[in-house]
């Protein structure tokens, strides 16, 4: 069974609110203290992400 942790802090449900995400094939959780890692500079995620380096995308030209 897989841990009911935060991707990058490892703290429970019992200690923070988890957003579940799917990646990959994979069932992750990531706590609302981290979610702007994942959505802002998901290159942190890539040792327990592999991938998640590629998720970054280039400034967008205005």
């Amino acid at each position: 069974m897989e841990p009911k942790a935060c991707v990058l802090c490892e703290r429970s449900s019992d200690l923070v609110p988890l957003l579940t995400i799917e990646y990959r094939g994979s069932t992750l959780r990531i706590c609302s203290e981290h979610l702007p890692v994942l959505i802002h500079d998901p290159s942190q995620l890539a040792e327990r992400m592999p991938g998640a380096e590629t998720l970054s995308r280039p400034p967008r030209k205005l």
